[in-house]
């Protein structure tokens, strides 16, 4: 298995975001050019911690179904205001594809999922992911960043009237009034978003 953690050092952000790898490695029996679907994990914890019961007892799991599992702890409040986490997780996706050999992971099989105010940030990715604002300071093009699926647990979504308000103003932070709107994820599937499972 591969077990590693390297820092992702993004535009805006204030030090690194750990991604952490759980991948196994191929052996004859399965085939050793193997390419398996690679999920990158995003806890949840209201963008204000990460919630570990949501982190690598969840990458074990799928690491023991034949997945490539990546955990991602993005920065949170105060120093993670948006987009720094949006930002760190469209540079994990392009690290596993970059790195796709390594990993032994399909890179046409790249997969977010997040849990709560994870999955406020994995959905970001899917219906965010060519967005200037977030994927432009990363000096690529915007398809080196869109995830090519996105699996939601129970995931903060609105941020209208039925929102986890705590976790919209985490984000926010002092622009909640002025970006309240835009990250309303409902609001913002397009055609161009992967396929979702919710």
């Amino acid at each position: 298995m591969i077990h590693e953690t390297i820092e992702l050092v993004v535009p805006g952000a204030d030090g690194g975001a750990p991604l952490t790898a759980y991948v196994p490695d191929n052996f004859p029996a399965l085939g050793m050019d193997r390419r398996r679907p690679a999920l990158i994990i995003c806890p949840g914890g209201g963008y204000e911690h990460i919630s570990d019961r949501e982190a690598e007892p969840v990458a074990l799991r799928f690491a023991g179904l034949g997945y490539a599992a990546f955990v991602l702890r993005y920065h949170v409040a105060p120093q993670g205001r948006w987009p720094v986490p949006q930002r760190q997780l469209l540079a994990a996706i392009d690290h596993v594809r970059v790195h796709c050999e390594r990993y032994h992971v399909d890179p046409e099989k790249v997969i977010v999922l997040g849990f709560s105010a994870g999955g406020h940030l994995a959905a970001s990715a899917g219906v965010m992911w060519n967005r200037q604002e977030i994927y432009k300071p990363l000096r690529k093009r915007s398809s080196a960043f869109r995830p090519d699926g996105v699996v939601l647990g129970y995931p903060v979504i609105t941020s209208g009237p039925m929102a986890h308000r705590d976790s919209i103003v985490n984000l926010l932070g002092d622009r909640y009034d002025e970006l309240v709107e835009l990250v309303s994820l409902e609001k913002r599937v397009t055609r161009k978003s992967p396929p979702m499972f919710l």
